[in-house]
């Protein structure tokens, strides 16, 4: 006859083993998932609709959820402070703005961030649409008070900002142009650190979705593995590098190297100056 005492036993080592085996299978869905974010590249969204790699956002089911029960979790501290008072702007718009910058002079875009500020240099030679685009919007206020909704920490590095709605599927309601994407710094499949693009709806696979810009825009803070169908449009200052890299090491909410940041990141106000 099994005592009582045995049983604990035997039932506590039953606990464990589907522990393991659950641990187990979260880690290989894991790894899988890091792979298609690495190799898919399926990994930027923008102007109203997502263009994730199949199956890279499914959750991990009961597993995961019995796992997290099983073992307490801390939440990493949050290096921002509170957004400023404030709410984002309801704005649709039927087509592209006119076309009204001065290719040939230079412009700068400030993000004045909960965690800091990021200057951009922006590519007005370059990329006239975009940069016309965003000197519009961010004149109608369109990325005030704005939360950037997506961090990506595993082989591609970027920060994913310029929704209004903060879910990855906000757009101003016009597309514009793909541009300068065969920028010389596109070397090799990798967006430097340093860089800002824009994100799209292209599917590589099926070779559609061109053209397809809104105002979604991702911050490269480490190179990143991309193939260049995304629009550069302007580089990052040294100091804001600094902040995303403080955003970055605060990681993502997911677990699995793409989902919101664990830092609480919003546009306060942006600015864009022509100098």
């Amino acid at each position: 006859m099994v005592s009582n005492d045995q049983r604990r036993r035997q039932l506590a080592r039953e606990k464990f083993q589907r522990q393991q085996e659950r641990r187990e299978a979260a880690r290989r869905r894991a790894r899988m998932r890091n792979a298609v974010l690495a190799g898919a590249l399926a990994v930027v969204v923008a102007g109203g609709a997502v263009s994730y790699a199949a199956g890279a956002f499914d959750g991990d089911g009961g597993a995961r959820d019995d796992e997290a029960a099983a073992e307490p979790t801390s939440t990493p501290k949050d290096p921002c402070r509170e957004p400023a008072p404030g709410k984002v702007k309801a704005l649709d718009f039927d087509k592209e703005p006119a076309l009204t910058i001065d290719r040939s002079a230079d412009y700068t875009m400030d993000l004045r961030t909960t965690c800091g500020d990021i200057g951009l240099d922006l590519s007005a030679a370059k990329a006239p649409h975009t940069v016309n685009s965003f000197d519009f919007l961010v004149k109608k206020g369109y990325l005030d008070h704005t939360k950037c909704h997506r961090l990506t920490t595993g082989g591609i590095y970027v920060l994913q900002c310029g929704d209004p709605k903060g879910t990855g599927e906000g757009g101003p309601g016009y597309s514009i142009p793909d541009e300068n994407l065969k920028d010389k710094r596109l070397k090799g499949n990798v967006y430097p650190a340093g860089t800002v693009a824009m994100a799209n709806q292209y599917n590589a696979a099926k070779k559609k979705g061109r053209d397809t810009g809104g105002s979604q825009f991702f911050l490269v803070y480490q190179d990143s593995q991309l193939p260049p169908d995304y629009t550069p449009f302007g580089t990052i200052s040294e100091s804001g590098m600094k902040v995303l890299k403080k955003i970055a090491e605060a990681g993502e909410s997911s677990g699995q190297g793409d989902g919101a940041p664990n830092a609480t990141v919003v546009i306060d106000k942006a600015t864009v100056t022509r100098s």
